[in-house]
């Protein structure tokens, strides 16, 4: 079983940025993709960005290209997304995840076995 617990969140004006932290803990060896995932209020759970543990492969929704990028360090199980230029539309809790198994994408929700608890990220206009 794997734990993971997200760092980072907090309250920022638009164009601000924060960088958000993974760390995972447990049974990590067969899990294959890390991803960054978000939910506003009323809002379906959505993709952000992912990374391969082994290679470094990365995938980002359209919505954070050239702002947001992904990172990870194998050697401290940790995982991290730099958020730049931030915007009030980016507001929601922050969850990342882990998959034992390779997908046609790496953006479904479903296809992730373990989650964070989450960390609000909140962007004032």
């Amino acid at each position: 079983q794997v734990q993971l617990v997200e760092s980072g969140g907090g309250l920022v004006q638009a164009g601000a940025s924060l960088s958000l932290s993974c760390v995972a803990s447990g049974r990590t060896t067969n899990y294959v993709d890390m991803g960054w995932f978000r939910q506003a209020p009323g809002k379906e759970r959505a993709f952000v960005a992912a990374i391969r543990w082994t290679g470094g492969l990365t995938s980002y929704a359209d919505s954070v290209k050239g702002r947001f990028t992904i990172s990870r360090d194998n050697a401290k199980n940790t995982v991290s997304l730099q958020m730049n230029a931030l915007k009030p539309e980016d507001t929601a809790v922050y969850y990342c995840a882990m998959r034992r198994t390779t997908g046609r994408t790496m953006g479904v929700p479903a296809e992730y076995d373990s989650w964070g608890q989450g960390t609000q990220v909140t962007v004032s206009s």
